[in-house]
């Protein structure tokens, strides 16, 4: 399949070391189109910075893959006469990981630097022996002198800061850094319209290549394609938890691990008729695979999809993830390979005339 040839990866880490926070995804759009141009036949681009592809576009019947484009950050939310930053959260930011951490504030003039400030370790005795990061207590220092001269560099409440970091490869197995919460998905759903035309492939429907924004502030970007394309079938790729590591409660949060394979999801917004059709399609094709359940939502974009005109068949197949929503979020090349593998046969194996009802009344 030749996922990660040079070409496949020179995308791949150009694309994830792009900064792409919620709301302002447009500079990893662009990489993300440029990158699937030469496999599908049309490229759009909605309102509010979703874009899709389309394969064999105006047939009847619509089949969406999607991952989706955005990842947390933070907004400047005040800045004190001192010219230090608070933050709020755009998306799951987590607070816990924020002290010491390099940043950058996106502006109109480019981005700037900073970091998130802490005490050091010297001052943090007696009464601030125990001193824990907070919202309420992490702050961004710019080396600035005061609040003048933060806003001649181009910062004002409402900018955008990310982590500065950069994704690097951890014994030849895994991939490692921040945003792969789930540019990795923007990855695998380009790769499978690259094997789909590579390899000659032809489609009875029109297949939707969809990356998605505004999903990690409930989502957005989803509700509003699905709107738009109407689809008649749905197959939604996100990040998962490894349960494995240290200080994780499998009992609680579902026993997966990286490198045993992606996984499917068991819930209410998940169509069985389709988790029947993949769980087939892994094991005649010995495709490593993994279950889990979600009570009530799956908290992804397969809700969107699912619960909107009147009803979507929707399916769930997730990415193990180490260390979800900080800075080295970790994923197995092979469970990578093996996600590819079972989103591109899965849309190989449907069919215009499928039908999705649980019995004909």
């Amino acid at each position: 399949m030749d996922i990660f040839s040079e070409k496949n990866l020179e995308f791949l880490y150009k694309y994830l070391n792009n900064a792409a926070p919620t709301g302002s995804e447009k500079s990893g759009q662009k990489i993300w189109a440029e990158y699937i141009r030469p496999w599908v036949d049309e490229i759009h681009l909605d309102i509010y910075g979703t874009c899709y592809g389309v394969i064999n576009p105006g047939a009847e019947h619509r089949v969406v893959i999607e991952s989706h484009a955005d990842e947390i950050s933070w907004f400047v939310n005040h800045i004190s006469d001192k010219g230090y930053i608070r933050v709020i959260r755009n998306g799951g930011s987590d607070h816990a990981i924020a002290p010491a951490k390099r940043v950058l504030i996106h502006t109109k003039n480019g981005p700037v630097k900073g970091v998130f400030g802490w005490p050091a370790i010297h001052t943090r005795r007696g009464t601030n022996a125990k001193l824990n990061a907070t919202l309420d207590n992490i702050f961004i220092d710019l080396g600035a002198k005061d609040k003048k001269e933060v806003e001649e560099m181009g910062v004002h409440v409402g900018s955008i800061v990310t982590f500065e970091d950069e994704i690097t490869e951890l014994n030849k197995n895994y991939f490692a850094g921040r945003g792969l919460d789930n540019k990795m998905g923007g990855f695998v759903i380009a790769q499978v319209a690259r094997l789909l035309k590579e390899n000659n492939i032809e489609l009875p429907f029109s297949l939707y290549l969809v990356n998605s924004v505004q999903e990690e502030v409930g989502l957005k970007g989803a509700h509003m394609v699905a709107e738009t394309i109407k689809p008649h079938v749905a197959i939604v790729t996100d990040v998962t938890h490894d349960t494995s590591t240290p200080l994780v409660d499998a009992k609680k949060h579902g026993d997966v691990q990286c490198g045993n394979g992606p996984t499917v999801t068991y819930a209410p917004a998940v169509h069985y008729k389709l988790v029947e059709m993949a769980t087939t399609i892994a094991e005649e094709m010995e495709i490593p695979y993994q279950r889990e359940a979600s009570s009530r939502t799956t908290g992804t974009d397969t809700d969107a999809f699912a619960y909107s005109n009147g009803g979507v068949p929707s399916i769930l197949l997730s990415l193990p993830l180490r260390y979800m929503h900080t800075t080295v979020e970790m994923a197995h090349k092979d469970d990578i390979e093996n996600l590819v593998k079972w989103i591109l046969e899965s849309v190989k194996k449907l069919n215009p005339g499928d039908d999705f009802r649980y019995f004909v009344p």
